[in-house]
């Protein structure tokens, strides 16, 4: 095996550090990965997205296998996102966001963690297999965008829409997203939970509070169906799910004067749900309980993403012992947490996993990585490579 250089990594993640990528702006970091990447046979292709004053961009990378096998081959995707969130009050900050700073053997910088590490995990990964196996077996790609951070429908989505459009298949794919806890490698996600949310409006009838039998108070009417919905037990969850949760957000009702009975009152909630429930489930019976209390309503549907689940086989497999291998640690599946580009990636690609660093400080002032966290990460990836190339040849 080939002499590894185990600063390049530390050296990526510094210069991807040190371009400001808020979203949507990608800062030139995939301009960067993809001058990395040609080189060692890839086919870097810049796909843009979004209106003039949201322009997004991604980047679609992929190397062929050249391994003549007797069986088709399979493609192995990295994705994740160039673009950070904002970087919050600068005088909070103990060095500059976007300049790289090393304290108590830590790396300080906006998307250390949330998810510039990973990337230059990635791409150096990528680097250490194909040098090592020219005739990899196995396709290799990446997909980068700069719009995950942001509303998410001009990055991954838009990528993976073309793909499937050009019949484009894929296997396997690890998001970098940070999803371990205390080390590199103790926590990968598995699935994750769908969101959707939803704006109800009940109707009732404006009047002076000092007449209540002249008005119809929507807030009165409404009470008694939330204090209904909130016991409601959606579903009871699974092995790898707990069970789908409801959450009011905000309530708005009222002119803001303390005499008006209002004519409306506006619920915003939203619904995490598992695989044991549909959108079209959930809204159901969120109406019956609202048609049983004789409102007067409307809701306004949002669904952000449907669940995804990877059940154990080649890919958590070889991503469990290619954890084991590197660092000792014998990882927890969870599906816990917020939504993820990999409910996009999931629909076209049947086996999606999560690994990352840890997620301590992400999106939070003084964002940082451990360095003691960077090079197993780029280990832990190249040795998910050399995995699925064996894989590939037996």
């Amino acid at each position: 095996m080939p002499a590894r250089n185990d600063h390049a990594t530390l050296r990526l993640t510094e210069q991807l550090l040190s371009m400001p990528s808020p979203t949507p702006d990608d800062g030139g970091c995939q301009a960067l990965i993809a001058a990395r990447l040609a080189p060692l046979g890839f086919v870097c292709e810049t796909i843009e997205s979004g209106p003039a004053d949201f322009r997004v961009t991604n980047l679609w990378a992929k190397r062929a296998a050249s391994h003549k096998a007797a069986k088709a081959p399979k493609t192995l995707v990295f994705a994740g996102h160039t673009d950070v969130v904002p970087t919050g009050p600068l005088a909070q900050w103990d060095s500059p966001p976007f300049s790289p700073s090393h304290r108590d053997g830590k790396l300080y910088g906006r998307g250390a963690s949330d998810m510039k590490t990973s990337l230059a995990a990635f791409v150096v990964a990528i680097e250490e297999f194909v040098t090592q196996q020219p005739d990899a077996a196995l396709h290799i790609a990446l997909l980068l965008t700069s719009d995950e951070e942001g509303p998410a429908v001009d990055g991954t989505v838009v990528v993976c829409q073309q793909l499937q459009a050009r019949g484009e298949t894929l296997d396997y794919c690890i998001v970098g997203e940070p999803t371990s806890v205390e080390r590199t490698g103790d926590m990968i996600k598995n699935g994750r939970r769908g969101t959707m949310s939803g704006k109800l409006t009940v109707q009732g009838l404006q009047g002076h509070i000092a007449y209540p039998q002249l008005a119809d108070n929507p807030i009165h009417r409404l009470a008694p169906a939330l204090a209904e919905l909130v016991t409601v037990r959606w579903d009871e969850g699974n092995a790898f799910f707990q069970p789908t949760s409801w959450q009011v957000s905000n309530i708005h009702g009222g002119t803001g004067a303390s005499n008006v009975i209002p004519g409306q009152v506006v619920v915003d909630f939203n619904f995490r749900f598992c695989t044991e429930s549909s959108p079209e489930s959930l809204q159901q019976r969120l109406c019956a309980v609202l048609n049983r209390h004789s409102l007067q309503y409307d809701v306004a549907w949002t669904i952000g993403g449907l669940p995804f689940l990877t059940t154990p086989g080649e890919l958590v497999e070889a991503v469990t012992k290619a954890i084991a291998d590197e660092t000792g640690i014998s990882t927890q599946l969870s599906t816990t947490g917020g939504t993820s580009d990999g409910r996009f990636i999931a629909q076209i690609c049947p086996q999606v996993i999560e690994l990352g660093p840890p997620n301590a400080t992400i999106h939070k002032i003084n964002e940082h990585v451990a360095l003691a966290d960077i090079e197993p990460l780029k280990n832990i990836y190249r040795r998910v490579l050399e995995r699925l190339h064996a894989l590939a040849l037996a």
